[in-house]
């Protein structure tokens, strides 16, 4: 007797939420706030980074999953500000990967999703270098809240638990087709 995977239950789920109805408009807006806030905050633990993004203020670089997206500006400091909504493009990034249970275990795996890359190339280089080189300290952040020997703590038992889950999916999930890290098609305007 055949048993269906309950992954496949979660992933039919997730397509269900995600072609279904719009989360309200200011709370997209509160969320892409939260994400700028985060994304500036690990900028500014690292000055290369922000260096980096300085030649590249007034740009808009246009990040996309599916319906959802959000257009972010650089700003003089070499940060990232939401962009008007009828500012255009620079550079635009679509994630290709349809499927968001497809997505998440793709990330649990640390593979990167197919990426779409349009627009001005030093630009896409740039954040491509962002990618790949800025990381957040959580643990760094947590010690300042609770202290560093209860962050650490945490933060080894957190490793420990996405180590585990890692390992649980790889011994029930097939792997994606395709190497690990990013395939980028890339277009030109």
């Amino acid at each position: 007797m055949a048993t269906q995977s309950p992954f496949s239950f979660v992933g039919s789920v997730f397509e269900r939420m995600a072609a279904g109805t719009q989360p309200p408009q200011w709370l997209v807006h509160e969320v892409q706030h939260r994400v700028v806030l985060l994304l500036n905050h690990v900028l500014m633990q690292e000055s290369a980074a922000t260096q980096r993004l300085v030649p590249s203020r007034g740009r808009v670089v246009r990040m996309q999953w599916r319906h959802f997206f959000m257009a972010l500006r650089v700003t003089p400091a070499g940060l990232f500000d939401l962009a008007p909504p009828a500012a255009t493009p620079d550079l635009r990034l679509e994630v290709m990967q349809a499927s968001p249970l497809d997505l998440a275990q793709a990330a649990l795996r640390g593979e990167r999703p197919s990426v779409r890359i349009d627009g001005d190339v030093q630009f896409a280089g740039d954040i491509q270098w962002l990618a790949d080189n800025l990381r957040w300290d959580v643990e760094d952040d947590l010690a300042r809240l609770i202290g560093d020997v209860p962050a650490h703590t945490l933060a080894n038992l957190a490793g420990s638990a996405a180590q585990a889950l890692r390992g649980f999916l790889q011994d029930r999930v097939p792997p994606a087709g395709g190497p690990s890290g990013w395939s980028v098609e890339r277009t030109t305007p």
